[in-house]
């Protein structure tokens, strides 16, 4: 046994172990340093992009008494820079759950310049408002009402044609603005569209515009703002004044209608022999809801009295029903 220690082979084999466990650990020790090393650049890393920058779009409240005034000339988006954590940013940017403001409450009428505030940012986040603030022309609020007219392009009536009286189911709009603007209105009209070479009646929607005495919009709200209008186009050629008589249909036979209109006679369109041919025009009025008195818009019908067309096509009627 004591040759074995005293061997010159048992010293190699020591020194040999002991130089692969040195190995080892030096090793171990240099990848455990490059491993913090790594995890402290990481960390630096993500610190160094965990801040955001983004730019939003948001609605512009005013803050002031609208029953008692009308503001103008304050743009209806403004821009919001926002920076701050990443995550943050983010959110913010897509719930918009901020708002931005203008304090007009101790304002009296006239021209100001407004500073622009904002209430529910979260405060981690710094944020700059473009533009930070904004002209206003603050005037008494007023509402009038005015009579609506139909207004169209004439020449994109097709040659040979004609157009009879426009009808609109709309005959007065209430516009509310600033006392100045409402002062403005020189009158009101539905614009309705037409295409060109247009070679029959046209039944569309049209809005309807405040106009000054330069035929400029006036910046006020109408309500309503849209009407549907009932143009009559026929073709050229003769025409008559025939008187409008009315007639029940459905009615119940214990009941007697009779009719009130506005519209006393019409303009009838068509050839020599159907205008000699035609005395009256007759109008029937479906009577079958009606219990008392009731208010309807009638269509007329050309083909039925052997014209080729009626101006106006359609006519309001007041039925009253009587037991026999």
């Amino acid at each position: 046994m004591k040759k074995i220690f005293n061997s010159r082979w048992t010293y190699r084999l020591v020194s040999l172990f002991l130089a692969v466990c040195l190995f080892l650990y030096v090793n171990s020790t240099k990848s455990a340093t490059n491993q913090q090393t790594n995890n402290a650049t990481g960390t630096n890393s993500t610190t160094l992009t965990a801040t955001e920058q983004k730019t939003v779009s948001v609605q512009l409240r005013l803050d002031v008494d609208s029953d008692k005034y009308f503001v103008t000339g304050y743009p209806e988006k403004v821009k919001v820079h926002l920076r701050g954590p990443a995550a943050l940013v983010t959110a913010t940017a897509n719930t918009q759950n901020f708002r931005v403001f203008a304090d007009l409450t101790s304002f009296k009428p006239g021209e100001h310049s407004v500073k622009l505030k904002q209430s529910g940012l979260n405060r981690d986040l710094s944020y700059q408002i473009a533009p930070a603030s904004i002209k206003v022309n603050i005037q008494p609020r007023q509402t009038v009402s005015f009579p609506v007219s139909v207004q169209y392009d004439k020449s994109r009536i097709a040659k040979n044609y004609v157009a009879g009286s426009p009808n609109s189911d709309v005959t007065s709009v209430k516009a509310t603005g600033a006392e100045s603007e409402i002062d403005r209105i020189s009158k009101v009209v539905a614009q309705l569209n037409l295409a060109q070479n247009t070679k029959k009646s046209v039944n569309n929607e049209a809005v309807i515009e405040a106009l000054d005495k330069n035929g400029r919009t006036v910046n006020v709200i109408l309500t309503p703002a849209t009407t549907q209008v009932n143009l009559p186009v026929t073709g050229k050629g003769n025409s008559k004044t025939v008187p409008l008589n009315f007639k029940a249909k459905s009615g119940n036979s214990d009941e007697t209608y009779s009719f009130e209109s506005n519209t006393k006679s019409i303009k009838v369109f068509g050839s020599a022999s159907e205008l000699k041919a035609i005395s009256e025009f007759n109008a029937d009025v479906d009577v079958s809801d009606v219990k008392n008195e009731k208010t309807k818009t009638i269509s007329l019908d050309a083909s039925a009295n052997k014209v080729t067309g009626t101006d106006p096509e359609s006519v309001k009627v007041t039925i009253t029903a009587e037991s026999k």
